[in-house]
């Protein structure tokens, strides 16, 4: 008896998450890509092209912005290109989704100066950490982070 209540304790949160919405800016994505789809692939994969996909995540900032970092990835089981946008005329950093298939912009979200802060040690860390597993399997790392 004691088994059965333990099981369904835990079975209860995992309902739970897999009953949650998927993100609706993600929902209606044109593309689907694996989290574990390498970088090259990816890229290979978008319609929309890596310069294309700037030109518009730059089009939701004002003029003087630029873009701080991102690339292409795979959020909710979608292909886009993420870009932290810094607009001059704001405080801290937009976070620009860009649909890969049709240069549709799916989401963006405000990150204070704070977060951004505290995000750039751990960027840091990752990019260091990409570094040697590109070195050590000679393959691109799909979280490899370059600044623009």
């Amino acid at each position: 008896m004691k088994r059965l209540i333990i099981a369904a304790a835990l079975a209860v949160p995992f309902a739970a998450y897999a009953a949650l919405p998927v993100s609706s800016a993600f929902k209606d994505c044109s593309m689907k890509a694996s989290k574990t789809t390498p970088k090259a692939t990816l890229l290979k994969t978008a319609i929309v092209k890596e310069d294309e996909a700037k030109r518009i995540a730059l089009g939701t900032a004002g003029a003087g912005s630029k873009i701080v970092k991102g690339g292409i990835e795979t959020e909710d089981g979608c292909l886009v290109y993420s870009y932290h946008v810094n607009d001059p005329a704001k405080k801290g950093q937009t976070e620009v989704f860009v649909d890969a298939g049709n240069g549709k912009v799916l989401k963006q979200e405000l990150e204070s100066a704070s977060r951004a802060a505290v995000e750039k040690p751990v960027d840091k860390i990752k990019k260091g950490a990409a570094k040697v597993k590109e070195n050590v399997t000679g393959q691109p790392s799909t979280s490899h982070n370059k600044p623009q």
